[in-house]
């Protein structure tokens, strides 16, 4: 199994480019299979997340041609799809559960394999498939695979969402396009995320009207256009990328990127010290000062993104005084803590709220990463921890993390994976 090794206490200085959106790409490619006009997508992060829905894709019957140099993806749909996705696609990948509402939508059928991902939490998709059994669904789960049923179309009708649910916002506005008449939305996610999808959405000839706070109304069409589309930069690694600078006391350019997306972010940072210049399209990270600590509570958009909450921890390590991260997202996302403290780092965790002591000496060790954003925040502890860091099980940090070793070493990093 790959690792990384990084020697730690080393700043970093240079430039990285941004990445495209994983959690834009994916549900855009998911939304292709409404459509056989001809799509284009452009700015594409070769993760393997998007290697895992490009392959479902090509088993439900799409043809597609990647250019991963290009970073693009051509796809048409010339004839009807078939509309089972295994579980062997969907078992590391949470999106992959988003073709349910556009097969459902355009075949009147679907069985889908209950999704894996990232051990964060339950996330249960019980949103999801509440709203399509309202539009007129008939759905049932058996031997971990959802079967859904239409007899005619969908049929457009009030949903409200109990909880801020990104994927149910998603599939279910991909689903209502091709509907029976309006489907009015709310209690949305309003992700830069979700709004890239809208975009796309619109691209193709879909009817999409934002209302009030967090509110969708999606009037169902017959017919859809070809459309070319370029997704939207990835804030995530955006934000992981400034705290490895902030962390490092380093200077560093991120290019390709909107600072007013991540004006939440921004603002935190600041306020703890990090000095953040910003331009049109791409901001400049350093930090000479002593950072402040600070207290935090994960919510959805505009909030402070639970996505950033490990890679918050390490950095609140730095600070001087206690900080407190309070997790309201996921009930399961503090695993990275047990593995910060093997580094020296002193974490106290009661219920969903993490107190962090600043001015930790982290020391290198061999770690094991559990999730994603746990993986690149074991990565940013061994940039500033003494001597050598290995962190194990990375399988989960190229699902969502393009090219870091080599982005990471530009910028004058010791890093390298051990095969």
């Amino acid at each position: 199994m790959q690792k990384l090794e990084i020697q730690g206490e080393k700043k970093l200085y240079g430039t990285i480019e941004i990445s495209g959106s994983k959690n834009a790409t994916l549900p855009i490619l998911a939304a292709t299979i409404l459509t056989n006009k001809k799509v284009v997508i452009s700015n594409i992060p070769i993760v393997k997340d998007v290697e895992t829905m490009v392959e479902l894709l090509r088993t439900l019957g799409s043809t597609i041609k990647l250019n991963k140099k290009s970073k693009k993806i051509e796809i048409l749909n010339k004839k009807n799809l078939k509309t089972f996705a295994p579980y062997h696609l969907l078992k590391t990948m949470r999106a992959g559960v988003l073709v349910l509402g556009p097969l459902l939508s355009k075949y009147k059928i679907a069985k889908v394999s209950l999704p894996g991902g990232c051990a964060i939490g339950s996330r249960p998709i019980n949103f999801h498939l509440s709203a399509l059994k309202k539009m007129g669904a008939n759905i049932k789960i058996k031997n971990g695979y959802i079967i859904a049923s239409v007899k005619e179309n969908l049929k457009g009708c009030l949903i409200k969402f109990p909880k801020v649910s990104v994927g149910a916002t998603e599939n279910v506005l991909i689903a209502s396009c091709l509907a029976k008449g309006k489907t009015s939305l709310r209690n949305c996610s309003l992700e830069p995320e979700v709004g890239d999808l809208i975009i796309f959405l619109k691209k193709l000839g879909c009817k999409i009207k934002k209302v009030g706070k967090r509110g969708f109304d999606v009037m169902g069409i017959k017919k859809l256009k070809p459309a070319k589309h370029k997704v939207i930069f990835d804030r995530i690694e955006t934000g992981t990328y400034i705290i490895a600078s902030a962390l490092t006391r380093g200077h560093i350019k991120i290019k390709n990127i909107s600072p007013k997306i991540i004006s939440t972010e921004i603002s935190l940072l600041k306020k703890m010290g990090v000095n953040i210049i910003k331009k049109s399209n791409y901001i400049v990270v350093s930090c000479l000062k002593k950072l402040k600590s600070t207290s935090i509570v994960t919510k959805p958009y505009p909030g402070f993104p639970t996505d950033l909450q490990a890679q918050m921890t390490v950095l609140m390590t730095r600070a001087e005084g206690i900080s407190k991260i309070k997790e309201s997202i996921f009930e399961n996302r503090f695993m990275h803590v047990s593995e910060l403290r093997r580094m020296g780092a002193q974490i106290d965790i009661k219920g969903n709220t993490a107190k962090i002591f600043g001015n930790s000496k982290l020391n290198g060790a061999e770690v094991m990463a559990t999730d994603l954003r746990a993986s690149v925040c074991l990565i940013l502890a061994g940039l500033v921890a003494r001597n050598k860091t290995v962190v194990n099980r990375i399988y989960h940090l190229d699902r969502g993390y393009e090219k870091i070793e080599e982005k990471l070493s530009k910028c004058g990093a010791q890093i390298k994976r051990l095969r």
